[in-house]
């Protein structure tokens, strides 16, 4: 007698057809989810560049002519690439100073400080700060290797003639275009990290010491060279490429600082030798330090803090510290540095004056020097404490640096105006005219101190004025971002709830007819108010981004409203629910968000993670504990592996160079993947193990497969010895070992596309696939933390596979219930239900731990470039940065893996999950979007 089973086979045959016509349907709409979250995301990142970060560059401002004679004929500037301010002033070990020349003039000669930079602390928004004297926003360092034309004005472009050699990354960008300039770059193979690059520093004396002698010889030259408005620019690379190589307290490092203060006196004997007119100026600075790991890009003192040294014609002499203040003072650094910072005493200089800068500061001072206007786009103020002129010529050279910045304060005022529709001016200065007329009046009358106050408070007022035109759309576009996050949300929790739940069939079902014609409305609706909203914007000349962004959000809503009548009967359904199903959705809610700004604060202090695992793992091993036999040794694993990975939050972000303990890992890699193919084998009889282990396929060549493993493991350990030493101790990277990393990493990662089906065979392949790679790739403890990170995976798969075997145990009282659930949803899996928000939650911690494991992702200069040097060595920024980003996907594709494992395991949907793992990322989203501070022109307040 046949059997009708438990819903009878015609009920099985019609809900079958209805699965496969709903599983067509959800495979379109996650497709469908997937381009809308990616075109979403992509759209709304641009937004952070217009709102915080535009572009400060006005095309159309006129230049303000000088009306004051230039102290200089030419000006000569240094710039030594990477230079620390502590390294270049502090003494060495026997008490001798780095850079005698450069001290002497400091103390005899000139005046200095500290110039500070902005982040991006990277090159060319440093050199673009020094010579153009605006700061770059920072989109402008995906530019910073490329040689492109010149995009902005800058004092090499107000001279009558640039000379400039040095590196092939920086000076292309400032002379490439440059019709009256005479320059010369070395080539990139130069560039090698495994040598001393200091040989460039003086690669760059030799070119225009050849300059001058071969002017002896040639009279065209010769003139040229003795014209005024002359601009030398020696681009001094070695500090940067040691620091990187070495990192700056290395002996090479140290040692450059010499070579640097040898180039910057030969260079001063060599023009003044020549010239023979004392009407040189001169400029020594860096465009960033280094920090102590070899790295920059971020706003810690030791990126940001440069050497300033200034002397020659027009530069006033060392003064002693004066209890007055100082002329500046009412201006704010750019990297919140205090005003009248004490000079450390091992400098010995705490008895000179120390007069600090904005790095932008640095253009108005060279212009006012050589009597040019200053760069049409600048907004350093001019350092007056400096300048040697007299008080008439003082307040001329500040009216004038006053007058560039109020005229870009106008043009972008005018652009605005002429754009909006209804425009809001910036009131305190709506009669700048007649401030300008009485600063022109007191000039006349000789009452240049009230003149010089007049002047600075104008010059403050109209860098408020740029920042309030340079953030005037902030609001509105904060609000239509906001709101498409919002809209975006809501959008995938509705998703969530209809395609991956066990709702009643009421709201779970398909759009019925006679709700089509509503939507259409609605959608009417939609379209004409995106209409009039993107009409508005094309009236104002709105960028296309602001359409787009508009767009979407509008889009985004309509979706929402759309559906209404599942949310009205999703909202009566949740209040038809008993109370405690409510108290655990909004404690659910509460543990998510929770969770969510854990992580969000986590990217400031990543010990907050040590704190997370320890509390995790004894809370896991406690529920364990209850639930299984203690023998089984799962407990007491999850916890140790919890435990063991807590402690590399606390170990410095500056990862010290340790090359035993990564060959060392490389052992502990190996025992961990014979340990696992071990129970991979024989533990699948427990019935704790038997879902993720296969102990009938047995196939001699998955053994092949893992011994081959495990050797290229070692193997890459013995290469990261071997290539480590033979750099060290020949300063160059053997190419035959170059080829044998290469290899051995590329071969390795293919590896695991052949290894066998089960869940703990496959994470195992992938965790000795990835290891050489990574071990090649890395310097100190972070090998150990690859290790501990796959421990702790394994834990996460055994407390979901223990809760899984326990679930089984209830599954027969719910049997109908979970065949409906399996054919609603088509395939394996089973409904998402409330506690499988535990499986997002966890792969969003796990995921940031294995950025935050080994150093603050949150930084551009966090990771350490030295990682590369068993690949490429020659500076190839692109390749060396794709390297990195490797590196730091590595343990995310662990975890990622891990993630797919448990969501088979579970038998939960996984295009669900990763829903929800993107909708709480979107939370953290909506918190980093408030977080950045827009970026200011000046150094005012």
């Amino acid at each position: 007698m046949r059997s009708e089973g438990i819903l009878g086979n015609e009920e099985i045959r019609g809900a079958k057809s209805t699965t496969s016509k709903r599983t067509k349907w959800l495979k379109r709409r996650e497709r469908w989810l997937v381009v809308l979250g990616v075109i979403l995301h992509a759209v709304y990142m641009l937004s952070i560049f217009d709102i915080y970060f535009k572009s400060p560059v006005v095309r159309g401002v006129d230049p303000v002519p000088p009306r004051f004679s230039a102290p200089a004929k030419r000006l000569v500037l240094l710039v030594a690439d990477g230079l620390r301010a502590d390294k270049f002033y502090e003494p060495d070990p026997e008490g001798n100073y780095r850079a005698p020349f450069l001290r002497s003039i400091i103390k005899n000669q000139g005046r200095w400080g500290v110039s500070h930079a902005r982040p991006p602390t990277e090159s060319r928004p440093g050199h673009v700060s020094i010579i153009a004297g605006f700061y770059e926003d920072p989109s402008a360092v995906l530019k910073g290797w490329k040689a492109n034309p010149v995009e902005f004005d800058s004092v090499f472009n107000k001279s009558r003639h640039t000379i400039s050699f040095g590196s092939p990354d920086i000076v292309p960008i400032f002379c490439g275009a440059l019709q009256h300039s005479t320059w010369d770059t070395y080539p990139h193979d130069f560039e090698d990290f495994a040598t001393d690059a200091s040989f460039l520093d003086l690669w760059s004396l030799d070119k225009f010491q050849s300059l001058l002698n071969q002017s002896n010889e040639d009279p065209k030259l010769k003139k040229l060279l003795q014209q005024d408005n002359l601009v030398v620019f020696l681009h001094l690379l070695g500090c940067d490429s040691n620091g990187h190589a070495h990192r700056p307290f290395s002996s090479i490092y140290l040692n450059n600082v010499k070579v640097v203060d040898h180039v910057a006196e030969s260079v001063y004997n060599l023009v003044q030798d020549y010239f023979k007119d004392n009407l040189t100026s001169y400029v020594f600075t860096a465009d960033h330090g280094m920090s102590d790991k070899g790295s920059h890009g971020d706003g810690h003192p030791t990126n940001t803090d440069t050497p300033l040294v200034v002397w020659g014609a027009g530069v006033k002499h060392p003064m002693p510290i004066s209890s007055s203040n100082h002329s500046d003072r009412g201006f704010r650094f750019v990297d919140d540095h205090v005003h009248d910072a004490p000079t450390p005493i091992e400098w010995g200089l705490h008895g000179i004056e120390r007069v600090d800068v904005n790095q932008a500061d640095i253009a108005p001072l060279m212009s006012t020097l050589l009597g040019l206007p200053c760069p049409v786009n600048s907004v350093g103020i001019l350092p007056r404490d400096y300048i040697n002129m007299t008080k008439a010529e003082e307040v001329e050279a500040v009216l004038s640096n006053t007058k560039e910045i109020l005229n870009q304060f106008l043009r972008k005022s005018h652009i605005k105006q002429s754009h909006l529709l209804y425009f809001k001016p910036f009131k305190p200065l709506s009669h700048y005219s007649s401030i300008l007329d009485k600063i022109e009046g007191l000039i006349l009358a000789r009452d240049y101190d009230a003149a010089m106050d007049l002047s600075e408070n104008l010059r403050s007022l109209a860098l408020q004025g740029l920042h309030y035109f340079q953030t005037y759309d902030w609001l509105m576009l904060m609000s239509v971002i906001t709101l498409g996050y919002v809209g975006w949300m809501i959008y995938l929790v509705l998703h969530v709830l209809q395609s991956y739940t066990s709702l009643p069939g009421t709201i779970f079902g398909m759009e019925r007819a006679d709700e089509r014609n509503s939507h259409g409305k609605i959608y009417l609706c939609g379209c004409i108010v995106t209409g009039m909203l993107c009409l508005l914007f094309l009236l104002e000349h709105s960028p296309p981004l602001y359409h787009a962004y508009m767009i979407m959000t509008s889009f985004l809503w309509v979706q929402i409203i759309s559906q209404y009548q599942f949310i009205k009967a999703l909202w009566k359904h949740l209040f038809q629910r008993r109370m405690n199903h409510i108290i655990k959705l909004i404690a659910t809610l509460a543990v998510s968000v929770f969770i969510a700004e854990f992580l969000v604060n986590s990217f400031t202090d990543r010990k907050l993670y040590t704190g997370c695992f320890l509390i995790a793992g004894a809370t896991a091993s406690i529920y364990l504990f209850k639930s299984i036999p203690w023998r089984s040794g799962i407990p007491i694993y999850v916890c140790s592996a919890c435990w063991f990975l807590s402690i590399f939050t606390l170990m410095p972000a500056e990862i010290p160079d340790n090359n035993l303990l990564v060959v060392s890992s490389g052992a502990v890699i190996i025992i961990i993947g014979i340990a696992a193919r071990w129970l991979a084998l024989h533990a699948g009889g427990s019935k704790y193990w038997q879902s993720i282990c296969n102990c009938e396929l047995k196939n001699p060549k998955y053994s092949t497969l893992f011994y081959l493993q495990a050797l290229l493991v070692a193997l890459s350990s013995l290469m990261v010895y071997l290539s480590t030493t033979h750099r060290t101790e020949n300063q160059e990277l053997h190419a035959f070992h170059q080829l044998i990393n290469w290899s051995v990493a590329g071969f390795s990662m293919a590896l695991p596309l052949f290894s066998e089906n089960s869940i703990l065979s496959r994470l195992t392949s992938i965790f000795l696939g990835f290891a050489p790679p990574f071990l090649l790739l890395s310097i100190g403890y972070e090998a150990v933390f690859y290790a501990a990170l796959g421990l702790v995976l394994m834990a996460w798969i055994l407390f979901e596979n223990t809760l899984f075997n326990l679930n089984i145990l209830n599954s027969s009282a719910n049997s109908f219930k979970n065949v409906t659930n399996h054919l609603n949803l088509g395939y394996d899996n089973r409904s998402l239900q409330l506690s499988d928000v535990r499986i997002p939650l966890a792969f969003m911690v796990l995921f940031n731990i294995a950025f935050f494991g080994t150093g603050n992702f949150a930084s551009i200069a966090s990771f350490e470039i030295s990682s590369v040097y068993r690949f490429i060595t020659v500076f190839s920024p692109f390749l060396m940065a794709a390297l990195l980003i490797f590196k730091l996907f590595i343990p995310f594709i662990l975890v990622i893996c891990a993630f797919s494992a448990i969501t088979k395991l579970n038998q939960v949907p996984r295009m669900g999950c990763y829903f929800l793992v993107i909708l709480f990322s979107d939370v953290m989203t909506i918190h980093f979007f408030f977080l950045p501070k827009a970026t200011r022109h000046g150094g005012h307040t």
